[in-house]
């Protein structure tokens, strides 16, 4: 999705599509859990994984949020 928000269509439409990634990262965290409690993933990979995960995580939230507050401040930058 991050790459499909590089060609988004307007503004609206890349925040759209990164609050996409942002779900699908999330999810993302949710199947390593699963993976590590099933014993699929020992503790340092579920670690690294995890860890990768929650920075990209916060990368894009970091983009969403400063992007609707720059909507909100100025509406046609």
């Amino acid at each position: 999705m991050i790459r499909e928000a590089e060609y988004a269509e307007s503004k609206a439409d890349f925040i759209h599509k990164m609050s996409v990634a942002q779900k699908e990262i999330n999810e993302s965290l949710y199947w390593l859990e699963l993976l590590f409690k099933t014993k699929y993933l020992v503790i340092i990979e579920f670690q690294n994984y995890t860890n990768e995960a929650t920075e990209i995580l916060k990368i894009i939230t970091s983009i969403i949020k400063k992007l609707k507050g720059i909507s909100k401040t100025n509406p046609n930058p």
